[in-house]
């Protein structure tokens, strides 16, 4: 079963994550440097009350030793305080997980399935997946470019769920609410799929580091989409429609973790309030599409996601 727990992630300075929103500014380093100087001098003045000459020459012998040790945590500080607690009340517990069925199929025979869906669709970079993943990635999947398939992003959606209703039994409750006022790429996840497309270029079917839900089970889709790392993105209907079909056990029993996908943004009324968020269910009658509000967190439902590295 492909899980988390299951499939090795390598070190993360393996390879190297590339950040949707760039890097910092010059007066945000500016700040950080400081107020991370205050923090420092703060607690310098603290441990200078607990110290006598002896322990001071003792704290001194430490030298680089404890030089090192007070950079490490300080990074580890930092880092624990770069997820984003709003919306945190909208997480709950979740035991849900995979279909012991589900397998991620190599990249090159996810590429052979997706073309005997679309025929039209022309090259990929199958090696980058030999390349190791980042943390928070399970395994690379092949999705295509929407534009090697449609016109519009919504006609390629309908033309995916068109096919997967053709191979799976598929209930979909928003047919003929697909067109634009209803159904839109959220920016982040456009950004992120404009970057792999400009680093994959002139490839119609993307490699994508990715990971199918389980890492951010239990959580609403917009309390999923800030606490993500500054290079993972949510994936959409379009992107899960894919897997589904190069990975359809991935949604075959009822006690499956249900798919969130977060990367798509839906106004359920068609008046460009777009609060709601598609989803992937599945119950006896098979794979039933839909959508539900996007700040109410369920044990049911995971958001799946992409994660972006520099390709040198």
């Amino acid at each position: 079963m492909a899980t988390t727990s299951s499939i090795t992630s390598f070190p993360a300075s393996s390879i190297t994550p590339l950040h949707l929103s760039g890097n910092t500014t010059d007066q945000q380093n500016t700040q950080l440097q400081e107020f991370l100087g205050e923090a420092v001098q703060a607690a310098y003045c603290a441990a200078i009350k607990q110290l006598d000459r002896h322990s001071a020459k003792s704290v001194l012998e430490m030298g680089k030793k404890l030089k090192a040790e007070v950079a490490e945590s300080v990074v580890s500080i930092i880092h624990r305080h770069t997820a984003s607690d709003k919306f945190k009340d909208e997480e709950v517990g979740s035991n849900r997980t995979y279909p012991p069925t589900y397998t991620v199929r190599p990249v090159e025979a996810q590429v052979t399935e997706l073309r005997k869906f679309f025929p039209s669709l022309g090259s990929c970079m199958e090696k980058l997946a030999r390349k190791p993943l980042l943390e928070g990635a399970e395994a690379w999947f092949a999705i295509p470019r929407w534009e090697a398939l449609a016109p519009t992003y919504n006609e390629a959606v309908e033309m995916v769920l068109g096919v997967l209703a053709t191979k799976r039994k598929f209930q979909n409750r928003i047919i003929g609410r697909l067109g634009p006022t209803y159904l839109r790429q959220g920016e982040r996840s456009k950004l992120a799929k404009k970057i792999l497309a400009d680093q994959q270029q002139g490839n119609d079917i993307l490699v994508v580091a990715a990971q199918a839900g389980m890492l951010h089970r239990g959580c609403s889709a917009r309390r999923a989409r800030v606490r993500m790392a500054g290079n993972e993105f949510s994936l959409g209907v379009f992107d899960m429609a894919c897997l589904l079909l190069t990975h359809p056990e991935r949604l075959s029993t009822d006690e499956t973790l249900m798919i969130d996908c977060g990367g798509d943004e839906y106004s359920v009324r068609g008046d460009y309030t777009f609060d709601r968020v598609p989803l992937f269910d599945f119950d006896i009658a098979g794979i039933e599409f839909s959508v539900f509000y996007e700040d109410r967190s369920r044990n049911l439902w995971g958001t799946p996601s992409g994660f972006l590295y520099k390709i040198s």
